[in-house]
């Protein structure tokens, strides 16, 4: 009895010592917990006075009971520590939530945080030590991946993976929608809201700079708030803005509203992928990711039938006054939106991924899905019977940090101070997760990985803008060759009324002429004197008056702008009732579906190229299609050197997408599984944020040498994928391995 008493002694000390220390913690939790301190601690001091036990007093719970602690529990105890019970906390009082939905206790992760060394319990509060040893975690993480494996294996492939293949494909989809809508929208876009060449240039970089932002963004909080809610918050900015980009009318407004449209559809590629890697099997998952990879150009495809069928439908548009227009390619805009809002709708019914989960200690959550994943699978198969037979899931130890909040702190202040806590740890997580990416164990991978990224990002993108940069190159020149040009003639009382186009007049005299109601389409207009003409309801597209006089002339309802009259003379001439703003031009419908159908055709173009890279990934392994792939797609860039015409360049551009997106293929899978769980999205989001950033590149360089010389851009990207490829070579393969 007197070393049981000493014992008593000392365990009070100790617990008066804790409680000085920890915040704001309520007067009756403290005398209460003390209270069931001095009760549990007679009990066991009776009990070991009538037991004589050696002082060591682990509380195992039955194992059909659910509720049972781990070897810490006893190796606390052994120095003197102290039970649930003697912390003010009913063994009785404790109620697990998953008892009565057959959910069983994780196998881990509960101990350390029931009284072990990690933690300390006073007054009901808890203070989890944020400085869980990493080791621990590794090794836990090792063994989380060993058995998940496993437990796909045991719920198979089948109808639910396939559920989330379609789901999941509408949100990539939506990314590949994203990149054509503006090169789309961008010939009607310049006209309507009167763009010059540098807002013009902007508005077609600026979808990569948002989907930049947006990679980098996504893939770090999916690795702290949830693949799925991440996901759902991305493609929610990107319809938002999507829709409202079609109705502003301002250009600022409009290319605000599309760089937070792609911010938010930045996040869908390393997300996606990452999501759908974690319901795959070993021996599934190279070939499946593949096939979702082809839901990229289903995107591609749909945008360009809906350029083809909408823009060109001038009779769809609609206008409030000169103020507010409507044009078709805004219907267009709207249109594009709608496979983001059908991946909202469909990913609403779909669950988190397990493996986040159980990568954070949830380990109900996590079991409960496997279980559905398992059931969906077995039923579909015609074997409803089989039972998930799965009883426990290792869970990995966390390093949150609680906070404290205190019972007299206002509600209100109390969800502010969560709130606060939960962004700072997101974004605390986020940024560990991003420089872990740079440790010692990751950096060789991550700088390899970096470099291919770039290489293979800058020479595809370049190239697919600067083919179609040169086909409309080969049709300007082609078009200029069959220029008219009249020199020195005297029209005089002529009514014009019919459309002029590439047509040039120079050193002409025109006298009491009338142009009515007519379209001007390239005509130039050089020293030449109108005198006495009337200009009425005029619609012009690239023309222009050089170093020409007009007298007592009048013009009504025309588009003939300031601009349009360079060095010329005005003398006693009227403008009246301009037309405001820019008018589209509408006399150009056969270059507008020549534009949609080589898109069309470049971008069904890569399904050969999806087909065979989904087939050989799991079997040639993930390298040779990367290294393989980008080999042949730098042979392939050769032969730009014979692309004279359209339908060879036209050619030239679906055999170099058909190659190339075969080591895309392999480089997506590639990266989903070299990195952990823990930090696969926010790794896969920075190189994604890299691609763009060097599609940025890519397209400027490129697009600077249109007309000058084709050899810069060759040499460029032959020499970008020829790096590419060597580096490739020197990443480890992860075919048959399991995700880490």
């Amino acid at each position: 009895m007197e070393d049981g008493y000493q014992n008593r002694t000392a365990f009070i000390k100790g617990a008066k010592d804790i409680a000085k220390e920890v915040k704001r913690q309520a007067s009756k939790k403290v005398g209460r917990g003390m209270d069931r301190v001095n009760d549990e601690y007679s009990r066991r001091s009776y009990s070991r006075f009538e037991e004589d036990d050696d002082d060591d007093y682990p509380m195992q719970g039955s194992q059909d009971g659910g509720y049972y602690r781990g070897d810490s529990q006893a190796a606390n105890d052994d120095e003197g520590g102290h039970s649930d019970s003697t912390e003010g906390h009913d063994e009785d009082d404790e109620i697990y939530e998953g008892e009565y939905q057959g959910i069983p206790r994780a196998e881990s992760g509960k101990g350390s945080l029931a009284g072990g060394p990690g933690s300390v319990r006073a007054g009901g509060q808890q203070f989890t030590d944020i400085g869980v040893s990493e080791a621990e975690r590794r090794k836990d993480q090792e063994e989380l991946a060993q058995q998940y494996e496993t437990i796909l294996q045991e719920c198979g492939h089948g109808k639910f993976q396939w559920s989330l293949y379609f789901v999941l494909g509408l949100a990539l989809m939506a990314d590949g929608v994203e990149i054509f809508v503006v090169g789309f929208v961008l010939p009607s876009a310049e006209k309507d809201m009167c763009l010059s060449e540098p807002n013009k240039s902007m508005l077609g970089l600026i979808v990569y700079l948002g989907m930049m932002v947006g990679a980098f963004l996504w893939g770090g909080l999916a690795d702290r708030i949830g693949r799925r809610q991440s996901l759902l918050i991305s493609l929610s900015i990107n319809s938002v803005f999507s829709f409202f980009s079609s109705f502003v009318q301002g250009y600022s407004t409009f290319l605000f509203c599309r760089l937070l449209s792609g911010v938010g559809i930045g996040g869908s590629i390393p997300i996606v992928f990452s999501y759908y890697s974690e319901f795959l099997a070993q021996e599934k998952r190279g070939e499946h990711l593949s096939w979702l990879c082809m839901f990229w150009m289903i995107g591609g495809i749909y945008a360009s039938a809906m350029a083809w069928a909408i823009i060109p439908h001038y009779g769809w548009s609609f206008q409030m006054g000169s103020a507010y227009q409507f044009h078709s390619w805004r219907v267009f805009v709207l249109v594009c939106a709608f496979p983001s809002v059908a991946a909202i709708a469909a990913l609403s019914a779909m669950p988190e991924s397990p493996r986040f989960y159980l990568e954070n200690g949830k380990h109900d959550e996590g079991w409960m899905i496997l279980k559905q994943v398992h059931d969906t699978n077995m039923r579909a198969k015609g074997y409803p019977e089989r039972v998930f037979s799965v009883t426990t899931i290792k869970t990995v130890k966390q390093m949150d940090e609680l906070v404290d909040t205190g019972t007299d702190t206002p509600v209100w202040q109390r969800y502010k101070l969560k709130i606060m806590s939960l962004s700072q740890q997101a974004y605390g997580v986020a940024y560990l997760n991003f420089l872990a990416c740079f440790s010692p164990e990751y950096k060789r991978t991550t700088f390899m990985l970096m470099a291919v990224w770039f290489t293979m990002s800058f020479s595809y993108y370049g190239l697919t803008v600067w083919f179609p940069d040169m086909i409309k190159y080969i049709q300007k020149q082609e078009y200029e060759s069959r220029t008219k040009v009249f020199s020195k003639e005297r029209v005089e009382h002529v009514t014009f009324n019919f459309t002029l186009e590439n047509q040039v007049h120079r050193q002409g005299h025109y006298f009491n002429d009338k142009f009515l109601n007519l379209k001007m389409k390239s005509m130039v207009f050089e020293d030449s004197v109108f005198e006495e003409c009337y200009f009425e309801d005029i619609t012009s597209t690239n023309t222009f008056f050089r170093n020409c006089t007009f007298i007592a002339s009048l013009f009504y309802n025309t588009d003939l702008f300031k601009y349009r009259f360079v060095n010329s003379k005005l003398v006693n001439s009227t403008f009246l009732h301009n037309k405001e703003g820019c008018m589209l031009d509408f006399s150009d419908d056969n270059n507008a579906y020549m534009i949609y159908f080589v898109s069309f055709l470049g971008t069904l173009a890569v399904l050969p190229g999806n087909i065979v890279s989904a087939l050989l990934m799991d079997k040639i392994g993930r390298l040779r299609m990367l290294a393989g792939s980008s080999v042949i797609s730098c042979i392939s860039c050769f032969f730009l050197m014979f692309g004279n015409s359209e339908s060879g360049m036209i050619a030239l551009l679906c055999l170099f997408g058909g190659i190339s997106i075969a080591s895309w293929n392999a480089l997506d899978v590639l990266t989903v599984e070299l990195y952990p769980s823990d930090k696969r999205t926010t790794a896969f989001g920075f190189l994604n944020a890299l691609c763009k950033l060097a599609a940025v590149l890519g397209i400027s360089i490129f697009q600077s040498f249109v007309g000058i010389t084709k050899a810069v851009p060759i040499l460029f990207a032959a020499g970008a994928l020829a790096a590419g490829s060597f580096l490739a070579t020197k990443l480890p393969e992860t075919r048959g391995q399991v995700l880490q």
